[in-house]
């Protein structure tokens, strides 16, 4: 039992192509989302729509600001 959380810290995780490592963003941006609008909505019911809303911001700028680097870096190579 102690073996395997210990592996999942000290071994890497096994290849994962593009399209997994773009999914790893979806919860991870949620999270963020959800926290930062708990924190900032004046009552509980604004919480959800808000973070639906921000979430999906920052998706599209995420992504933007990696599709402009992938630009970028083609033009440049």
């Amino acid at each position: 039992m102690v073996d395997a959380v210990l592996a999942l810290f000290t071994l890497p995780l096994p290849e994962l192509s593009g399209l997994q490592r773009a999914g790893l963003l979806l919860p991870l941006t949620a999270c963020i989302a959800v926290v930062y609008k708990a924190l900032r909505c004046e009552t509980p019911r604004e919480i959800p729509l808000a973070s639906v809303i921000l979430w999906v911001t920052i998706l599209i700028g995420m992504y933007m600001v990696g599709i402009g680097l992938m630009v970028v870096y083609q033009l440049l190579s």
